[in-house]
């Protein structure tokens, strides 16, 4: 006899295994990748047995959680299948715990987490997401614009003080920095003998225009008031740190708070720097604007 405590959490992996069945084959479903899709329907078809496991012990016939599974289509779609399941994955290895107590009534608990262990986290390793191949473009681009334009950015707020003319120098300075980059890319692509040239130029100069699109934003809102508006890029600044170091860590498995504290070291301190460069000059020259 199987106490109700413990079938609850049956119950509960049942639903999640039924769940994540959908999840996979959902997003298996529109990728154009026929291995990767192989190798989320094969992760499918194992947690569709998994769920038929539970389900001879809750003797219940469960559906599946439908916010979950739009939520990680959804997530799938803005940043990417391999990102999605390794958070879904992430989620999976803390929902363990729970196999523990039911182990003692379920002589498959063994197998399921040997599986969920072993086979799940192979099969999701070896996706081979096209954005993700492009990452060191992502990266060359994103950081380019954080530095070049937080720079430039905290130089001219202190030696202008009309906040239109910040973010229109800002603009153009960024526009004229992103094609360069992604020339530089396409031709250091080429130089390398890689096949996908342009779409690394397109990827860096894609990241350093977005970039440079949020940096000065502030200073278009906030016309009267240009400090208050350096304080708001600066906050965009780590926001995009830690949002891009978060993303990179999970979808390829490095370590983040490295990463993170080093592109904000760097970003920062070139800001601090040109912060008080925009200062002296302003001092030096007597140049108000």
């Amino acid at each position: 006899m199987i106490p109700k405590k413990i079938t609850k959490q049956i119950i509960k992996m049942q639903k999640n295994e039924i769940t994540e069945y959908y999840i996979y084959t959902a997003i298996a479903k529109r990728l154009k990748n026929k291995e990767d899709r192989q190798i989320l329907n094969k992760i499918a078809l194992q947690e569709k047995n998994h769920a038929e496991i539970w389900k001879g012990y809750s003797k219940r016939k469960l559906k599946p959680n439908h916010f979950k599974i739009f939520f990680y289509r959804l997530l799938s779609l803005i940043l990417g299948y391999t990102f999605a399941l390794k958070i879904l994955e992430q989620k999976e290895d803390k929902a363990q715990k729970n196999y523990l107590p039911i182990s003692d009534y379920v002589p498959e608990t063994e197998k399921i987490i040997k599986e969920e262990n072993e086979h799940e986290h192979e099969l999701i390793n070896m996706l081979n997401e096209e954005r993700l191949n492009y990452v060191g473009s992502i990266v060359l681009g994103l950081n380019d614009a954080l530095v070049e334009l937080t720079g430039a950015l905290a130089g001219l707020t202190f030696a202008i003080a009309d906040s239109r003319i910040i973010s229109l120098s800002g603009l153009i300075t960024g526009i004229a920095a992103s094609l360069s980059m992604a020339s530089s890319e396409y031709l250091s692509a080429k130089t390398e003998g890689k096949k996908n040239a342009f779409k690394s130029a397109l990827y860096t100069g894609f990241a350093y225009i977005v970039t440079v699109g949020i940096l000065i934003i502030p200073y278009l809102l906030l016309i009267g008031n240009r400090f208050l508006a350096l304080g708001i890029m600066l906050t965009a600044v780590i926001f995009i740190i830690f949002f891009f170091n978060f993303y990179i860590s999970v979808a390829k498995d490095l370590p983040f708070k490295k990463r993170f504290l080093q592109m904000s070291v760097i970003s920062l301190g070139v800001a601090v720097i040109s912060f008080a460069i925009g200062l002296f000059v302003k001092m030096l020259f007597g140049i108000e604007i």
